[in-house]
């Protein structure tokens, strides 16, 4: 396996580079009969494009097409397949460091994996190969609107600037997809600040699934938190994962940690809605660490192709963080996740 295939009864294989022709998905194992437009994939793209001033000036339309898999606005159970074209391309930012390892990049691993790679915008490494998730994830939202479960991300940490609470009436009203308008306001200041400054900045993203039914996950290697924590840490720029208390977790007593259980249900939730690798049936919970953008433009010691010391200072169209950006991609992933073990569980429930 090359690792570019995603889920076991939901099976996604995206391909593409971020300086490539196109890129996009193919999904097997999508049910029949679900309404499936352009339309629906599209409006999940769209909330992935630069959103802030700080942003990348690459401006991808990101318009998607539905080669296969459809027939009269419905899926027809055959793979989906689905393409994104990429039309800003201006590769000519790269062409001065192509033999020099970016700090925080896959240059050196990529080459050391395969003899090989493309320089031009990080090609598969990079970011851009996102996008291929999120259409992905636009499709599993439609499977998942049919259970009536809902998985929704936003941003709880920005920059060192926390959410002070969680409204979801909000996420979708500023550019951060910050539950905490006023949190929204400090973090876009910060990240003005960070920008001007030649550098970049990290966030927590965290993912919230309602409705989800009890009894997903596959005891003992695929449990479903486990699937979790894989998906988004298969995310580029993600660096630790955490479900419900994490690793608060580890600095409670048992009496303080366990969710006593009550006819009416849980008391608490610091399980994150998984108990043994199972949904219990209580809202999932689960958050991504992101680290900073590598690229940023205050001057770091490398290396070059002949391993002799280099100097460098990225120049080119980046963002100053993944976050906002990397919210509908998470969002995506979780999406995936359950889908696939929701379609599993069909099969053997």
């Amino acid at each position: 396996m090359a690792g570019n295939s995603f889920g076991k009864a939901f099976v996604v294989t995206t391909w593409g580079e971020s300086h490539g022709k196109a890129l996009g998905v193919v999904i097997d194992g999508c049910p029949p009969r679900l309404s499936l437009e352009e339309s629906d994939i599209q409006q999940e793209l769209n909330r992935r494009k630069p959103r802030i001033p700080s942003s990348t000036a690459r401006r991808e339309a990101d318009k998607v097409e539905i080669l296969s898999g459809t027939f009269e606005g419905k899926t027809t159970g055959t793979p989906v397949s689905l393409l994104i074209y990429n039309k800003d391309v201006d590769s000519s930012a790269y062409e001065s460091i192509k033999d020099i390892f970016r700090p925080g990049h896959g240059d050196f691993t990529y080459l050391k994996k395969y003899g090989i790679r493309d320089w031009r915008g990080g090609g598969r490494a990079s970011g851009r190969e996102t996008a291929a998730r999120v259409a992905a994830g636009a499709v599993a939202k439609r499977v998942l609107a049919r259970e009536r479960i809902k998985v929704t991300a936003y941003t709880v940490e920005l920059a060192g600037i926390r959410a002070g609470l969680v409204d979801l009436d909000v996420v979708e009203r500023n550019p951060f997809f910050v539950p905490d308008m006023a949190a929204a306001e400090r973090m876009e200041k910060r990240v003005s600040e960070i920008k001007a400054a030649g550098d970049s900045a990290g966030g927590i993203v965290e993912v919230l699934v309602q409705g989800c039914p009890a009894g997903l996950g596959e005891p003992v290697f695929d449990k479903l938190d486990a699937d979790l924590a894989k998906g988004l840490m298969s995310i580029g720029a993600v660096k630790a994962v955490e479900v419900g208390a994490g690793i608060e977790a580890a600095r409670l007593l048992g009496s303080e940690c366990n969710d006593q259980i009550t006819p009416e249900g849980f008391l608490t939730n610091r399980a994150g809605g998984i108990l043994a690798g199972i949904s219990n049936g209580d809202n999932i919970v689960v958050r991504a660490a992101v680290k900073p953008i590598s690229s940023i433009e205050i001057e770091q010691k490398t290396i070059d192709l002949d391993s002799k010391p280099r100097t460098i200072s990225v120049k080119g169209r980046h963002d100053v963080s993944a976050i906002p950006r990397i919210v509908p991609v998470c969002e995506a992933m979780v999406r995936l996740v359950i889908v696939d073990h929701l379609l599993r569980q069909r099969v053997t429930g």
